[in-house]
């Protein structure tokens, strides 16, 4: 298309008249604007008072269904858009919706359980795998035992750098019939090695974990891998059979626990508080404390946790209640720093919902949540993967007991 040329009178009098135009326009928006600033400060009328009883959302809907140019996604689709958006006002990261998939997800992840031979993959503070087999799992009845050395999965050799996550994923399958793998294992103080083949079953994921050291065979260490309804009872158990192997100290691992149901954190803390605050908890309605339970198995023992930035939550009360209390020290790298409460709802389509309730604090009153905790021995992951955190702990306990002796 070409470009015409216009008189300058023409111009003059379009750039009038474009002029008279905007402010026509101008004056017209105001008045448009003015009206819906006006309209909430006038009396409603009968037809505006049942408006009102539709919501926005449903208005809106209406809308998209009648003018809208394209197909419009399913209504629930929409709703959960809505539902995200609606929460996201309220600039919570922790307050959040979860769609009926993933919330059935998430209950899986809760049950702890998967197809595997069911052994804990570790690396040691001289960078060799090691193996440590849940109790009464597919692998321990294979004849696996602590602190077996994983040299090959399946003929393949495991190199040192091999990633965990890896080594882990090579462990478990699907269950069925012939479904299995074969491990290449050595006792630490053998030169022997040995194959095994262990089928694939069903592993029940416990939320405790325990053993003697075998590198430090009078310290006991204990990982709570995350609070469920099943924590006390296999903590109880766990200390227990270390008492009955005379262990004289104690390393609790909390790395990588996000946390899990609050009053099993409680009765965690009861085991090595005496009574007293576990925390303090702040609502709308005020600020509560919350007690340990006297009478503890394990009161008297010198004690180190290990923390890092995946322990959040309700690890963190734990990790900072028995920090304040004086009852044992923290080694490795700051938490993650979640000091909140969530409620969680289901609703009526499988969906659910978080909802932040409450906010904690330790009992010297740090606020946990945004903060974390910073530990009194900080560390530096070790690059290769070697577990200097567990070493450390090993060497502060050592000369702990090696003080108290003298």
């Amino acid at each position: 298309m070409r470009l015409m040329k216009h008189p300058a009178s023409f111009r003059r009098r379009l750039a009038d008249a474009l002029a008279r135009g905007a402010l026509l326009g101008a004056l017209l928006g105001m008045a448009f604007f003015a009206g819906f600033v006006l309209r909430d400060r006038v009396p409603a009328t009968a037809q505006e008072r049942d408006a009102a009883q539709f919501s926005l959302l449903e208005e809106v809907e209406h809308l998209l269904e009648q003018n809208y140019l394209r197909e419009l996604p399913p209504r629930a689709e929409m709703e959960y858009a809505a539902i995200r958006g609606y929460l996201g006002a309220l600039n919570d990261p922790f307050t959040f919706f979860i769609d009926p998939p993933v919330a059935q997800n998430e209950s899986e992840v809760l049950a702890g359980q998967y197809g595997g031979i069911g052994v804990q993959v570790k690396r040691d503070e001289r960078g060799d795998l090691v193996l440590f087999p849940f109790r009464d799992g597919p692998a321990a009845r294979a004849g696996i035992t602590d602190g077996d050395l994983l040299l090959a999965v399946n003929g393949v050799p495991i190199l040192p750098q091999e990633r965990l996550d890896v080594v882990d994923r090579m462990l478990r399958g699907e269950v069925g019939e012939g479904r299995g793998v074969r491990v290449t294992v050595r006792q630490p103080d053998s030169t022997t090695a040995r194959d095994t083949f262990i089928a694939f079953e069903v592993v029940r994921v416990p939320s405790v974990v325990w053993r003697v050291l075998h590198e430090a065979p009078s310290l006991g260490y204990v990982q709570i891998i995350r609070f469920t309804a099943r924590t006390p009872q296999e903590l109880h158990t766990a200390l227990a059979d270390l008492e009955a192997q005379n262990v004289e100290g104690l390393i609790l691992d909390l790395r990588g626990n996000s946390g899990g149901l609050l009053q099993e954190s409680v009765a965690v803390a009861s085991e090595f508080l005496d009574g007293g605050v576990v925390f303090y908890e702040r609502t709308r309605s005020g600020e509560t404390e919350t007690l340990a339970a006297p009478g503890g198995a394990a009161l008297d023992q010198p004690l180190a946790v290990l923390v890092d930035y995946g322990t959040a939550s309700a690890a963190e009360l734990v990790a900072g209640a028995i920090r304040d209390r004086g009852r044992g020290i923290l080694i490795g790298q700051k938490t993650y720093g979640k000091g909140s409460v969530q409620l969680i709802f289901r609703l009526a389509d499988g969906s659910s919902i978080h909802i932040t309730s409450a906010e904690w604090f330790t009992p010297a009153r740090a606020a946990l949540d945004g903060q974390g905790l910073a530990p009194d021995i900080a560390m530096i992951p070790a690059e290769d993967g070697r577990d200097v955190e567990l070493g450390e702990a090993i060497r502060y306990l050592t000369a702990s007991r090696a003080q108290t002796v003298s």
